[in-house]
């Protein structure tokens, strides 16, 4: 792999693009659009959209072929300065092979999205060496309550080169709020756990669980030499299911490189406890030395804070808990 290429940072005027990797912006409701639009170019961004980014199947997605024109032309347009993905789903794995990652690599700019977006992000870091950002979709805008947060770290993270140390948000949500935007339900953040204590740094590696172990065993997986793995998913995920993925990257041959562990917020529904991070923690010899957090803001709940995906990052859990995302 090509050394780390950190893109250029967003600046008040710059284009951000939004392109449909995974699923149509057609399943996105105007009203949603409306309120996303309003929001991203309150933050002195122009906004465009992709050719194909409406096109929509039986998956409610759109051809391989269109996804990908979208991504070679929102990286070779010398306009677009950034790329935001609307939303997530399950075929971005569709893509991987039809990709021009010269191309990529020649034009390094953000991407920025989440969930079945982290295998497009992970495999692009593996490929290319550019730096990708897990963080809000372009849907994600369109939520009318409770965003401040998410705003606040997409421009702490996207538009400044400065150390980002991670703060707590102080509520969170778990609701459907694209059908209601009135009827809304917030819960106290109890904040980060530590797991296992300890201090360590690396480069961040991760995202989606699911979307980050259909790479294994392929020339698309990033190492896990000197990483710290961030790991998430959504329901229906559970205890036992989030188990069997975490000892899968324990088998990887470079797990031995792998210097910590931060775990995102799971859903309600998964039933997720922190006793069940627990003691799948404590079962995995290869963990034992290495410190582990859980309850950090990001996954599939709201409100999420953006990070580098091949960025690096320091974590140290005395004499508090710290997260630092380092320039």
């Amino acid at each position: 792999m090509q050394k780390y290429i950190l893109p250029k940072k967003l600046a008040l005027g710059d284009e951000v693009r939004v392109i449909s990797p995974a699923r149509s912006m057609s399943i996105i409701s105007p009203s949603v659009r409306s309120i996303a639009l309003k929001r991203l170019q309150a933050l002195g961004l122009e906004v465009s959209f992709s050719k194909h980014c409406e096109e929509c199947d039986a998956f409610s997605s759109s051809s391989a072929s269109s996804r990908i024109e979208d991504i070679h032309e929102a990286f070779s347009n010398p306009k677009v300065r950034a790329i935001l993905t609307t939303i997530g789903g399950y075929n971005s794995i569709h893509l991987l092979h039809g990709i021009d990652y010269q191309l990529i690599q020649k034009n390094p700019k953000i991407l920025c999205g989440y969930s079945d977006i982290t295998t497009l992000q992970n495999a692009i870091f593996a490929k290319t060496g550019l730096v990708t950002f897990s963080g809000p979709h372009f849907s994600t805008f369109g939520c009318l309550r409770g965003i401040e947060y998410v705003i606040d770290y997409f421009q702490k993270c996207l538009f400044s080169d400065q150390t980002l140390s991670v703060s707590p948000s102080e509520f969170w949500s778990d609701d459907e709020w694209y059908l209601n935007q009135e009827n809304r339900l917030f819960i106290t953040n109890p904040g980060l756990h530590v797991i296992q204590a300890g201090r360590a740094s690396g480069i961040i590696i991760g995202g989606n669980v699911d979307s980050l172990t259909v790479l294994q065993g392929t020339e698309f997986m990033p190492s896990l030499q000197n990483s710290i793995l961030f790991l998430e998913d959504n329901y229906p995920m559970t205890a036992e299911i989030f188990d069997r993925h975490l000892h899968s990257l324990i088998l990887q041959r470079d797990f031995h490189g792998v210097k910590g562990i931060v775990i995102g917020r799971f859903q309600k529904a998964s039933n997720i406890s922190m006793d069940d991070l627990t003691t799948i923690i404590h079962s995995k010899t290869a963990l034992k030395s290495i410190p582990v957090i859980a309850g950090a803001d990001f996954g599939h709940t709201l409100p999420l804070f953006t990070f580098p995906i091949g960025g690096r990052v320091e974590i140290d859990t005395s004499p508090e808990i710290n997260l630092r995302f380092l320039p």
